[in-house]
């Protein structure tokens, strides 16, 4: 049992062999570009999309837009709006009891008139924020607001010109900086209970309570050796049309707002005008108008508070990553599930339906990761490995498997053509041999008996050739059996089993000559399970076996044949009383029978009976029908 368990799984390693080794090649290749960096384009595109096609979100009431749109401009009549418009503006929100209030609009240099009166603003709003740029190029900030009030805007692009990553903190030559949305995210949560710390799992990465903000690293995700400067996250911007409530200037100066919208709430002030192209491009978000393909940089700064805040309060997944290791198990396991496919289905057909179903599970999985869970695993590689593999290693197996159904067709047509010589002319041989070696008759006499087996030898050969010169498909559906007679193997298994017992009988055996009393009993079967080279095997088996009774059972007075139908079992069996021996070596017939029991599942047994004769037999369980 062993033995047959080590065969199967030697012969199982060497098919999967076959798609392995180049599979693992495509692997590593898709791995090896991955890693250079030539993936990096279409990663992103899956990571956008996914994100874009998210179900809609409610609006974050937390946050207003004050958004100075066209039609403010132009009802103010100048662009940069003066300080007197920006201060009236300030100490109106403020009068409204926001929690914290951000100007996302550069004020290094004064816009008069009304810059006193916004240095005034500035130093009486102790929860505003304003805003400077640190990297690469500075822009000071305001020269009168107090440096802790003062906050980076600063964002960094992809090289597709893109942004999916927001920088929250970057040291300088003077201190630490942190962006806008970090500081009104901090603001807003100090009421809330927490406060700003380092990580805990990651000391370098930013936590509010027990919620740690995941660093954005060099190769996160889709990512490759990227610029991981100061602490970075991937953005997960709020989804749909309507993300936060926007007002602008007009709307706040005429009273076409609710109190409550900005009591308690953070109030970002920035450019909403597509003329100031106050723009950031991405494509993870529904596109502004007119603006196509870009959101409003006061905007991205609500999402990136947003992003902090709600997952703080709401347990709104952050955008993370899996370590590179994990990653590329994943992508290694789908490489080989391609494989698998292409080694287990058996039809091309099947295989892409196989594939193209993986596929889909594997892009819907890859969703579900990101909405749920803000999980980013690697789509595109793990796709092409899949679907590579898949379609790639099936023509390799394919073509195997057709090497292999020849070689087997070959190995099968040359071990009937060797049963068919074994058992008719290796017989007459043997025959005649045995008849040299025993030394019973003359010269005289033994000369005509050993010429009339040789011209038998010499009409079975010829016969064997005729036989073979016929078409493959007579051949493969037909057993010779010499003398002509040919058996259709279609025909029902009782009746094919009868005539191989009729012509052997009728065989010049010594033995045959004692018979007295022949007991032959083919009940009718089902056949419908057995294949043709099995109904083959079991012919071959009845010959084989009345053979040796006719040639080893001396005395052999009784013949009993049956193949019979008992308690779930079908039994082929062949009963003598001769004196026949049965040799400790196996010989090749009998090697032969137990691979066929083995085929049938069942078993094979030759044995001596007591005190005199032979039990052959071969039997095999009934196939169950329906469920079972």
């Amino acid at each position: 049992m062993q033995a047959e368990l080590w065969r199967i799984i030697k012969e199982q390693i060497i098919i999967w062999r076959v798609g392995l080794l180049p599979g693992m090649t495509v692997i590593a290749l898709v791995i090896i570009t991955r890693f250079s960096g030539y993936m990096q384009s279409l990663e992103w595109l899956a990571f956008d999309n996914f994100l874009r096609i998210r179900p809609a979100e409610p609006i974050d009431e937390r946050i207003v837009i004050v958004g100075i749109n066209e039609e403010d401009i132009h009802s103010v009549g100048t662009y940069p709006i003066t300080d007197k418009e920006i201060a009236a503006l300030l100490r109106k929100l403020n009068s409204l009891a926001p929690r914290v209030i951000g100007l996302d609009i550069v004020k290094d240099l004064p816009v008069e008139p009304g810059h006193a009166e916004l240095v005034s603003a500035f130093k009486d709003i102790k929860n505003l924020f304003a805003i400077e740029k640190v990297l690469p190029e500075k822009i000071a900030p305001p020269p009168t607001l107090p440096s802790e009030q003062v906050c980076f805007a600063d964002q960094i692009i992809d090289a597709d010109g893109k942004l999916r990553r927001s920088l929250l903190g970057t040291p300088t030559d003077q201190e630490y900086k942190f962006s806008l949305s970090v500081c009104l995210a901090k603001t807003y949560l100090a009421k809330e209970g927490y406060s700003l710390e380092n990580g805990i799992r990651d000391p370098e990465a930013m936590r509010f309570g027990n919620i740690e903000l995941p660093r954005f690293l060099p190769n996160s995700g889709g990512y490759v050796r990227t610029d991981a400067g100061g602490v970075q996250i991937l953005l997960n911007f709020r989804s749909g049309s309507k993300r936060f409530r926007i007002l602008s200037l007009n709307d706040i100066k005429n009273g076409r707002y609710q109190p409550r919208w900005i009591r308690d709430r953070i109030a970002i002030i920035g450019v909403t005008a597509p003329s100031v192209k106050d723009f950031i491009t991405t494509s993870a978000v529904t596109s502004i108008e007119p603006a196509e393909g870009r959101i409003y940089g006061v905007e991205l700064q609500a999402h990136t508070s947003s992003a902090i805040i709600s997952a703080v309060l709401d347990s709104r997944p952050l955008l993370h990553t899996w370590t590179d290791c994990w990653e590329y198990a994943w992508i290694i396991s789908w490489g080989i599930l391609g494989i698998a496919f292409a080694r287990l289905t058996k039809s091309p057909w099947r295989n892409l339906v196989a594939v193209v179903i993986a596929s889909t599970i594997l892009t819907v999985v890859s969703y579900l990761l990101l909405l749920l869970w803000g999980l980013w695993v690697p789509l595109i590689p793990a796709i092409l490995v899949l679907n590579l593999n898949g379609f790639t290693m099936t023509a390799l197996y394919q073509y195997d498997q057709a090497l292999r159904s020849r070689i087997e067709a070959r190995q099968a047509l040359i071990e009937r053509t060797f049963e068919t010589i074994h058992n008719g002319p290796l017989q007459t041989l043997a025959k005649a041999l045995k008849r040299i070696r025993e030394h019973d008759l003359s010269p005289e006499e033994l000369l005509p008996i050993l010429e009339k087996d040789l011209e038998k030898l010499n009409y079975e050969l010829r016969g064997i050739y005729e036989f073979l010169q016929r078409e493959p498909l007579t051949q493969d559906r037909s057993l010779y059996l010499g003398k002509g007679l040919l058996l259709n193997l279609q025909d029902p298994i009782h009746t094919v089993l009868y005539q191989v017992y009729d012509h052997t009988l009728q065989r010049e055996f010594s033995c045959f000559n004692t018979l007295r009393i022949k007991i032959v009993t083919f009940d009718p079967i089902d056949d419908y399970h057995l294949s043709i080279d099995q109904k083959r095997g079991l012919c071959r088996f009845l010959e084989e076996a009345l053979c040796n009774v006719g040639k080893h059972a001396t005395g052999v007075t009784r013949l009993d044949v049956s193949c019979t139908q008992n308690e779930g079992w079908y039994t082929l069996k062949i009963v003598d009383d001769g004196l026949g021996s049965i040799s400790s070596k196996e010989g090749r017939g009998t090697q032969q029978f137990r691979d066929l029991a083995r085929q049938l599942k069942g078993k094979f047994t030759r044995s001596p009976l007591s005190p005199r004769g032979t039990l052959c037999e071969l039997s095999w369980p009934v196939p169950k029908l329906g469920f079972w």
